[in-house]
């Protein structure tokens, strides 16, 4: 199967901030899963480092990021993940989208974040716990659209710190790197 290229999800500022953070975070020996991994950029810089397991929805990513060499499992979030790793990488769709504003293609997988930016965020929250090794660590991406205390808030009510390591303004938003931690 061929993928098209218009339907992934290609690199960005918020790609290069995530990657930049967690280029910075990742060590040898490190269990990773990027979760919705686009082109696979983020996965393939780190698999350099260590074993690097990604995630995706959208076909046409998923086959991109295989071509990259990624080992892609195509689900959705980590619904089908079993394991436990050490660094969870997530860059999600963080864009508060009105029904209205929809596209209704793949690509709209890595762009709708729901009415409020963080309906893919919430799902992720709730399950991460189950996937993260003890003193593992998550690394989210986000943007002040999106609410940077409501995220907090969300994963605090899992049981996990988070804290702010990156932070960049890119034209009307601030694009945040949480680092996220069981308490």
């Amino acid at each position: 199967m061929h993928y098209d290229p218009g339907q992934v999800y290609q690199p960005e500022a918020d790609t290069y901030l995530l990657l930049d953070a967690a280029q910075a975070e990742v060590r040898p020996g490190d269990r990773v899963l990027e979760v919705g991994t686009g082109s696979g950029l983020i996965a393939t810089e780190l698999a350099k480092v260590t074993g690097v397991v990604a995630t995706e929805i959208n076909p046409h990513a998923a086959m991109c990021a295989h071509d990259a060499g990624v080992d892609v499992v195509r689900c959705n979030l980590i619904d089908p993940i079993r394991g436990r790793f050490d660094l969870v990488i997530f860059n999600p769709p963080y864009l508060p989208t009105e029904p209205h504003e929809r596209i209704d293609d793949w690509l709209e997988y890595a762009l709708d974040g729901g009415k409020t930016g963080r309906a893919v965020i919430e799902r992720f929250a709730r399950d991460a716990g189950s996937i993260l090794a003890p003193k593992g660590r998550i690394l989210l991406l986000i943007s002040s659209l999106t609410g940077r205390k409501d995220v907090e808030v969300l994963f605090a009510l899992q049981g996990f710190s988070v804290e702010v390591i990156r932070e960049d303004r890119v034209e009307d938003e601030v694009l945040y790197v949480l680092r996220i931690f069981v308490r």
